[in-house]
């Protein structure tokens, strides 16, 4: 499941510790996600983030709620998904007014999904619990972004990383000092749909590596990484600066999730988009 990689660099030497483990757990806690975001763990496996129950619902719901899609001249294999990404609507340091049309429309289409609730508070409400402080919109041009964005992932994703900082400058009105991933698993296929997590973040010298939006995984073909499969009603959470690709599923199933980023702050609140 994890390459720990306790490297010896010679006989005299110690250890180096790689730190880039994937840990499975029961109940997240702030501890988690503080060395998630210091870089000393690879991935979190949250098992019975919720009820199988619970994802059934949201499943049933969305037979009558039909995902749109990435733009696929940009991103392919096709990815299927509600609700809109910064990188659909980013435009001259800020997001287009469509990214808010957008947004209004996908809350509202997934706000009676869990019983006639909206998933997203209950994601929300175990990520609260654990971090002991509040989670909040991050914002743009003064506005609340959004988050929650739900996609299916059929055919895989190739090895990418997410930093919104660096790929769109002044999206966020306030800085970030680190960036998580939150996926929670409504369904999962037989095989296949596995997350793969590199300790590796993007660097110059990565650029000749680019393959469309993704890069080729010659780029990390050295690095320690982490392999999480969950089930459904599970949840991961991974720090997405760190290259990151998702395999193709496999047999009957499908590979659905409910994702947001988080932003940790200088302040207490997390500030979460998609």
């Amino acid at each position: 499941m994890t390459e720990r990689g306790l490297e010896d660099v010679s006989t005299n030497d110690s250890p180096i510790y790689t730190l880039f483990d994937a840990e499975t757990v029961e109940e997240l806690t702030r501890e988690h996600i503080l060395r998630l975001a210091v870089g000393v763990l690879g991935a979190v496996h949250i098992k019975n983030f919720s009820s199988p129950d619970d994802c059934a619902d949201i499943m049933k719901g969305l037979e009558s709620c039909p995902l749109g899609a990435y733009d696929e001249a940009l991103i392919y294999p096709r990815i299927a998904k509600l609700g809109p990404a910064a990188y659909d609507f980013y435009a001259s340091g800020g997001l287009d007014e469509r990214y808010w049309v957008e947004s209004e429309r996908a809350v509202a289409a997934r706000s009676t999904l869990l019983r006639g609730a909206d998933p997203l508070e209950f994601a929300v409400r175990r990520i609260r619990s654990a971090w002991g402080d509040d989670l909040v919109p991050a914002r743009c041009g003064g506005r609340d972004m959004f988050a929650g964005m739900i996609r299916e992932i059929a055919s895989g994703a190739k090895l990418h990383f997410d930093e919104i900082v660096r790929e769109f400058p002044g999206a966020l009105d306030e800085t970030v000092a680190s960036f998580l991933t939150l996926n929670w698993y409504l369904s999962m296929p037989e095989e296949g749909g596995e997350t793969l997590v590199w300790r590796h973040p993007w660097r110059p010298v990565d650029e000749p590596y680019r393959d469309g939006y993704g890069y080729s995984e010659e780029v990390v073909r050295d690095d320690p990484f982490v392999t999480v499969r969950p089930s459904a009603g599970d949840a991961v959470i991974f720090d997405s600066r760190n290259y990151h690709a998702v395999r193709r599923v496999r047999g009957n199933g499908r590979r659905v999730t409910l994702s947001f980023f988080l932003g940790v702050t200088g302040r207490g609140p997390l500030a979460i988009w998609s």
